[in-house]
C-alpha cells in the first residue's frame, strides 16, 4: 500500500514539474508573466503612472472607456503611449455595470447593463474598438469587463466578441499556469489597499509556481475613489525592476496572444 501511494505521489509531481515546465517557456523564458494593468482613462494613468513605467522600461494595459473626457482631451498623450508600447485596451464605450446588483448605486440609469441586450453591449464594445484603433493604429487588443460582469440576465455577452480581441480580463484574484488560464475570464488582482508588501508577495508566489500575475489598478497617487499611494506603486515596479530577469513583465495583450497559441497548440497535440 505504501508503494502505491508513493507511486501515485511521484506521478503527481511529475506532473507539476511538467506543467511547470511549459509555464516557464510561455512566458517568455522566465519564471512568471506580470501584466500590469490600469483601468478607467484618468488623468493620473498619463501623469503619473505611465511615466512611472516608462521610468522602468516596462510596458503595461491601459483599458479605455471611449466616452471618457480624458480620452477625448488627451489623446495625442495616449497616442505616444501607444507608440511607446503600452496597449490601450477597450473598457467599452460607456462603461456599463449591473445595476440590479447590490451595491450598485453608483450605476446610471442609461449604462446599467442590465437593461441593456447583448447585441447593444457588443455594438457598442466594438465601436469603442474602432475609436482606439484610430488613435493607435492596431487591431489587436483585449478587453476588460466593466465592473467584472460577465453576463446579461442569464447570458454570456463576450462569445460574441471572442473573435474581436486576443482575451478578456476579469476581477476574480486567481494565479493560474498557463495551460489553465480562461482567456474569456483571465484572473486579476484587485488593488485596493494593500500594502506594498503584499503586491510584492503576490509576485514572489507567482514566481515560485510559475503562474500568470495580473494587477488591477484603478487611480495610482489620487485621481480615482480607489485608490493606491504612487510609494506603495512604486515599491512594487523596484521589485519587479530588480528581478525582471525572473519576471516577464508584458501587455495583456502581448502575454493573451502568446497563451491563445500556446493553449491552441496544446489541444492539437492533445488530439
Amino acid at each position: 500500500m505504501m508503494i502505491k501511494r508513493v507511486f501515485i505521489a511521484v506521478i503527481l509531481m511529475s506532473a507539476h514539474l511538467s506543467l511547470s515546465a511549459q509555464s516557464v517557456g510561455v512566458w517568455n523564458n522566465k519564471q512568471c508573466a506580470v501584466v500590469l494593468t490600469y483601468d478607467d482613462a484618468i488623468d493620473v494613468d498619463l501623469d503619473n503612472v505611465i511615466p512611472a513605467l516608462d521610468s522602468m522600461k516596462f510596458k503595461a494595459t491601459f483599458y479605455l472607456i471611449g466616452s471618457s473626457p480624458v480620452l477625448a482631451k488627451r489623446m495625442n498623450e495616449w497616442r505616444k503611449a501607444a507608440k511607446n508600447g503600452h496597449e490601450l485596451g477597450n473598457h467599452a464605450l460607456f462603461h456599463p455595470c449591473d445595476g440590479s446588483l447590490a451595491g450598485r448605486s453608483f450605476v446610471s440609469p442609461d449604462h446599467d447593463l442590465s437593461k441593456y441586450t447583448v447585441g447593444r453591449a457588443v455594438d457598442e464594445i466594438r465601436i469603442n474598438n474602432v475609436l482606439l484603433k484610430a488613435i493607435d493604429g492596431k487591431d489587436k487588443r483585449t478587453f476588460a469587463y466593466p465592473c467584472g460582469d460577465l453576463k446579461i440576465g442569464n447570458d454570456y455577452f463576450y462569445p460574441k466578441l471572442r473573435n474581436d480581441f486576443a482575451g478578456a480580463r476579469g476581477v476574480t484574484a486567481g494565479l493560474k499556469q498557463a495551460g489553465q488560464v480562461n482567456l474569456d475570464d483571465i484572473n486579476s488582482y484587485f488593488v485596493t489597499n494593500e500594502s506594498a508588501e503584499q503586491l510584492i508577495d503576490l509576485v514572489k508566489k507567482a514566481m515560485v509556481s510559475h503562474t500568470l500575475l495580473v494587477f488591477l489598478f484603478h487611480g495610482v497617487g489620487g485621481g480615482h475613489a480607489i485608490n493606491v499611494s504612487l510609494d506603495k506603486h512604486k515599491k512594487l515596479l523596484q521589485f519587479l525592476k530588480q528581478n525582471e530577469k525572473q519576471i516577464w513583465i508584458a501587455p495583456m495583450v502581448d502575454v493573451a496572444e502568446r497563451l491563445k497559441a500556446y493553449q491552441g497548440n496544446a489541444r492539437v497535440t492533445a488530439n
